[in-house]
């Protein structure tokens, strides 16, 4: 079945909640796609980092049917010998106490939430009903009716009401606004270190250490957010490490399940995540013996591969690469890592028209909010590989100058 009826096929039986672009892709290796015509693409969004080792590593693929072939899911309501190695090893590299598998980032989000707000109750002294979470504006922390309460995002809320009351958002880099915003119902600030969804927006130096401080002085958790920017993304194993700081929760996802499965965490110290007791959260398919064996696999390769030099030392060049462009089109690049937010003036191109025709001479990534092109590639993807796609990026831009 050629594209054009795919494409068709599965508009009529899908939700219409994405709007993809035009290519139907059915196997992917390393930094590479193919669709089902026989085309090869260069990924260089990595399904927005959960493809962060490339697709099919073998690593990781030999662990997936390994566990799949011995024990795959019996459920939590018994023990089992996956889950403590793969917590272990990510508390150890996150400096965190414990954590609970899940298998969303939205998941995670959800049991922050829960987490920040009994601790509130049970050791701040909050009000029953009455603590409030400080969250930033333009923030993406999934797409759940709670998560979008506390959205500022219109189209994530439109008809989805009545909203989870509790939240109150500030504007994000600006750590004045939060200490402001703190009253004596504050039980937590939820924040992305890096803001993804919203167009790769980097905080000003400084501003998590700042963050930290107020947070602790006055009494509140810091959870961070970092299912996008975790797991060397950004040049270190976890953004907040940029700045030397400690979260008292923090929530991963994407990355962690290998581009295999679909696996995330919360962690954070045991003062407030031993609260939790039987019965106050669950998952059918959280901490399953598969996701955990891959997400330790996972874990290991970014450490013995070293994935989060890696990504500093490529993601500069990258950033370098992508400052040089010279077109009336770009209005700022901004990121960390191998990371990266182009964005685009608003009147005078679309970002998704530009990534139609990346597509087309072989290179796929995604806009966000109609005007930020979103380059982040795996990991271990080569400087060949990346100049490809930075020279395709450039070429376009100019053969569309041309024509305007």
């Amino acid at each position: 079945m050629p594209t054009k009826g795919y494409i068709a096929r599965e508009n009529v039986v899908c939700f219409h909640t994405y709007e993809p672009l035009p290519v139907v892709l059915c196997k992917g290796k390393g930094s590479w796609l193919w669709d089902i015509e026989g085309k090869k693409y260069l990924d260089m969004l990595t399904a927005y980092s959960a493809v962060s080792f490339g697709h099919s590593h073998p690593r990781l693929v030999k662990v997936l049917n390994h566990q799949a072939e011995t024990l795959a899911l019996p459920s939590r309501a018994f023990f089992t010998d996956q889950l403590a190695p793969m917590l272990e090893k990510a508390c150890a590299l996150s400096g965190l106490d414990m954590g609970i598998p899940l298998n969303t980032g939205v998941e995670a989000v959800e049991v922050a939430v829960k987490v920040a707000r009994r601790w509130g109750y049970e050791v701040k002294g909050i009000p029953e009903n009455k603590a409030e979470i400080i969250v930033a504006e333009n923030n993406f922390h999934g797409r759940t009716t709670t998560a979008i309460s506390f959205s500022t995002e219109s189209s994530y809320k439109k008809d989805f009401g009545p909203f989870t009351p509790g939240f109150k958002a500030i504007p994000f880099g600006d750590a004045k606004a939060l200490e402001r915003a703190i009253t004596p119902h504050t039980c937590a600030f939820l924040v992305e270190p890096i803001q993804g969804e919203a167009g790769i927006i980097v905080p000003p130096k400084g501003y998590l250490k700042e963050v930290r401080q107020i947070c602790t002085k006055n009494n509140v958790l810091l959870i961070l957010d970092e299912v996008q920017s975790g797991l060397g993304r950004t040049g270190k194993y976890f953004a907040f490490q940029h700045e030397g700081i400690q979260p008292d929760g923090l929530t991963l996802g994407k990355a962690l399940g290998g581009g295999l499965l679909p696996v995330s965490l919360f962690l954070g110290r045991r003062e407030i995540t031993s609260l939790m007791t039987p019965g106050s959260h669950g998952s059918t398919f959280g901490g399953n013996p598969l996701g955990c064996a891959v997400a330790y696999e996972a874990l290991s390769l970014l450490v013995e591969e070293k994935l989060d030099q890696r990504s500093a030392e490529l993601g500069a060049y990258m950033l370098e690469r992508l400052k040089k462009i010279t077109s009336p089109f770009i209005k700022e690049v901004r990121g960390l890592g191998l990371w990266a937010g182009v964005e685009l003036h608003k009147n005078h191109i679309t970002a998704r028209k530009v990534c139609v025709k990346m597509s087309e001479k072989g290179v796929l990534t995604k806009d966000t909010h109609g005007t930020v092109i979103r380059f982040a590639p795996p990991l271990n993807v080569t400087q060949e590989e990346l100049d490809f796609g930075i020279d395709v990026f450039e070429e376009v831009l100019k053969e569309i100058e041309r024509k305007s």
